[in-house]
């Protein structure tokens, strides 16, 4: 008996525990003890800025819309602070694998700010910013030159542009102001600073999008050659600006067109020699790679920077408040630029052994590698199917798994209902958790 659900977009798993079921600590535990007994040779660092120029539509994540005059140097002290203790938490040899800078945008920092940013990264955490792959996000209007010289010299091997659509009309649909001449200018001028990799965002589901017109905005990002490509399924949120207007956000006929659409994007990269990762991401065969090196997701720790950032160790996944509404946001990031101790973790999720296997699984399922078995095996002393039994066995029964030799994979069905297939692997209570948090 097959259990598929009702819709293949119920939520974009792209880490577990998800941060609505965060919770304030009431220890409010010290970094230096949460870090005392992890392993810390190869970390990864994520600096996050909360500024953007415009809110998009679609657009749920932590950000403030422009700043008052004072507003990013201020938020750059902060980080620096925040920079100092924690890198006083962790050991003297602990090292990073690898660096993002997100938001947010990045850019929306003038060119020195990203310096002073590239710096807190370098001489307060120790990150070796030339050594290690170094991913940076930006959109079309803030890719100017003097920033992406910056980012260039400081070492950035990933640089991802937000494009979304290469239509006027579509843009104007996701409410997203941009014309396609400035998105063009923009790529020209990513390529001309000589990132080894380029990745182009791209968002399907959109109001009036047709198959037809999402092979002119693909092929429109395939004539820049870029080495990677993510296709995002368009989500109506709440607190959003196409939340607040939307009648019935998730329907049958949306999921059909989204649906649609993702077949037809995946084909055509496909066969335009292009390799699928996950769900949403492609990587041109052959192409450049900004590989994670020594650091895995699975079982290494991150620290995260910045009042958006996460962090997280074996035993406790943290963060600050998370917000969508403007004014929460802005007391949010006031909070955070006032703030003169972050020595403790507020905000966040304890691991259990189950939760950690769920992670793991999570992790690793959802991409198009799949688990390796054996990793699990010697990680756990188990098997994903006798560690979670009923949830593969509901999958299998819809035609989603597939072994290979000594991997569990999804097929490429079951790629296609990944955002149905995350959610189904949460633990009750990351569930009740995520139910009982209230948007704001």
């Amino acid at each position: 008996m097959t259990t598929t659900p009702e819709s293949p977009y119920q939520s974009y798993v792209y880490a577990y525990p998800h941060k609505t079921a965060y919770r304030p600590l009431p220890d409010r535990p010290s970094l230096a003890e949460l870090w005392r007994d992890e392993k810390q040779d190869a970390l990864s660092l994520y600096l996050h800025i909360p500024f953007c120029e415009v809110r998009c539509g679609f657009c749920n994540l932590f950000t403030r819309i422009g700043s008052p005059e004072g507003l990013t140097t201020a938020y750059l002290d902060a980080l620096e602070r925040q920079a100092g203790q924690v890198r006083d938490a962790l050991s003297g040899t602990a090292g990073f694998a690898l660096a993002a800078f997100g938001g947010g945008t990045p850019t929306y920092l003038t060119a020195a700010e990203l310096e002073r940013l590239c710096d807190i990264a370098e001489h307060r955490m120790g990150a070796d910013l030339r050594g290690i792959p170094l991913s940076v996000e930006a959109s079309p209007d803030t890719a100017t030159a003097d920033r992406l010289q910056v980012l260039a010299e400081r070492g950035t091997t990933r640089l991802s542009l937000g494009v979304q659509s290469f239509l006027d009309e579509e843009a104007r649909s996701a409410v997203r102001p941009q014309k396609r001449a400035a998105v063009e200018a923009a790529l020209g001028r990513v390529r001309d600073a000589g990132f080894p990799v380029l990745n182009i965002d791209l968002i399907y589901g959109i109001d009036g999008q047709t198959p037809a017109s999402w092979i002119t905005s693909l092929d429109a990002a395939l004539g820049w050659q870029p080495e990677e490509l993510y296709l995002y399924p368009l989500y109506v949120r709440p607190l959003t600006g196409l939340g607040r207007h939307a009648d019935n956000a998730a329907s049958p006929e949306w999921d059909a067109q989204r649906l649609t659409l993702y077949r037809a994007g995946r084909d055509h990269l496909l066969a335009h020699g292009y390799e699928q990762v996950s769900m949403r991401m492609f990587r041109r065969a052959g192409a450049a790679s900004a590989s994670a090196g020594e650091y895995a997701c699975q079982t290494d720790g991150m620290v995260g920077l910045g009042c958006g950032a996460r962090s997280y160790t074996s035993k406790l996944h943290y963060s600050f408040d998370y917000a969508v509404d403007a004014r929460e946001v802005r007391r949010i990031i006031d909070d955070y630029v006032a703030a003169p101790d972050f020595s403790r973790a507020e905000l966040g999720w304890e691991m259990t052994d189950e939760e950690t296997r769920r992670r793991h699984l999570v992790q690793s399922l959802l991409q198009g590698e799949g688990v390796d078995l054996a990793a699990y095996r010697g990680r756990f002393g188990s098997t994903p199917g006798q560690d979670f039994p009923a949830e593969l066995a509901g999958f299998a029964a819809n035609g989603w798994l597939a072994e290979d030799g000594d991997r569990l994979l999804l097929t490429p069905e079951g790629l296609a209902w990944s955002d149905a297939i995350g959610p189904r692997l949460f633990s009750a209570g990351v569930r009740e958790r995520m139910a009982g948090y209230a948007p704001k």
